[in-house]
């Protein structure tokens, strides 16, 4: 087979992926609307029943363009139209965690449409709650999650979200495999080898963290540190303990899994207490007000958003232009 044929072939292979999956997602879609039920509340002592219908229902795939996305020092990224003056919405997930699928099929739509129409700043900050879960939650979790910061690096993080939600991994079962997270960098138009090369090196820092380093972390832990303490730390806690009682973290050096547990602890720091306290994904800002059941509304979010005054992000652009160059893999010599 030539050059050519081959070529040509992978690309008929790619497209075929590509409809097979917005195939998926309509099935998906039109499943979720035909399963959406009246939330019945029956107050016995009141004599009177409440109905309300759910409107908590997947929304049409966005068509649009999409806002410009910009990468973020802290690995975050922003999609807002340039210049606009717009209410912030900051949203934190996990991808291992099936309530974030749920409001990325309800809202993801709207959080696309919203930046569009320069009606939102979005601020997708992926962090890791899974992380200390162990295989295989806690290595999906991570792994997915550097490999999106991967793709952030060519400006393709909100279409590389979208394939890793579509894809979620169930909670009990290994999921977002090397291989599949390559070639979803291809569906998405990265063909830059060292994008393979990143989420490659990325997983051998997840093996090493999930296999090796964790477990040595917390059973030192366990041993050394009283347990009412304990119990008040946090994974990022956890792992500066480590440093300073010879549980050595320098393996993370460089790497997006270090990037993304230190905007888990970011996220902690940031909204530690009351009402607005950060207390799992997915947690949705609008102007560092937390959301409450407006998150799973397709109709009650975006009017939230609309209502609220402009905000500010608080994170900087990464060095450049924003579409930063692929940093050196983990493994890879630091610069002299």
């Amino acid at each position: 087979m030539s050059k050519e044929s081959r070529r040509a072939n992978r690309e008929r292979l790619r497209q075929e992926r590509i409809k097979e999956q917005k195939r998926a997602k309509r099935n998906r879609l039109l499943a979720a609307i035909g399963a959406a039920v009246a939330v019945v509340a029956l107050v016995v002592g009141g004599g009177y029943l409440i109905m309300q219908a759910s409107n908590g229902t997947s929304a049409e795939e966005y068509q649009g363009d999409l806002a410009p996305q910009t990468l973020q020092e802290d690995g975050s990224v922003v999609m807002a139209r340039e210049g606009v003056q717009a209410p912030v919405v900051e949203v934190y997930a996990d991808y291992q965690c099936s309530h974030c699928a749920r409001f990325e099929k309800i809202n993801g739509t709207n959080l696309k449409e919203l930046a569009a129409n320069g009606e939102a700043i979005v601020h997708f900050r992926p962090v890791s709650i899974f992380a200390d879960a162990g295989a295989p939650a806690g290595a999906n979790s991570l792994r997915g999650a550097a490999a999106a910061r991967a793709a952030a690096d060519y400006g393709k993080f909100v279409e590389y979200n979208d394939i890793l939600f579509d894809n979620q991994p169930g909670g009990n079962q290994e999921g977002y495999a090397v291989e599949d997270l390559v070639a979803w960098g291809e569906e998405v138009g990265i063909t830059d080898p060292a994008f393979a090369e990143r989420v490659r090196s990325e997983n051998e820092v997840v093996e090493e963290f999930v296999e090796n380093y964790y477990p040595e972390l917390s059973t030192k832990a366990r041993a050394e540190i009283p347990e009412d303490r304990l119990r008040t730390m946090r994974l990022g806690d956890l792992i500066d303990w480590g440093e300073d009682n010879g549980v050595d973290s320098s393996f993370m050096d460089g790497s997006y899994v270090r990037q993304v547990l230190d905007a888990t602890a970011a996220v902690n720091a940031k909204y530690p207490e009351g009402r607005n306290a950060f207390g799992g994904t997915p947690s949705v800002y609008i102007n560092g007000e937390l959301l409450g059941n407006e998150t799973y509304s397709a109709t009650d979010f975006p009017e939230a958003v609309r209502a609220a005054s402009p905000g500010t992000v608080d994170t900087r652009p990464a060095a450049g232009d924003g579409s930063a160059e692929p940093s050196a893999s983990p493994s890879a010599s630091p610069p002299v």
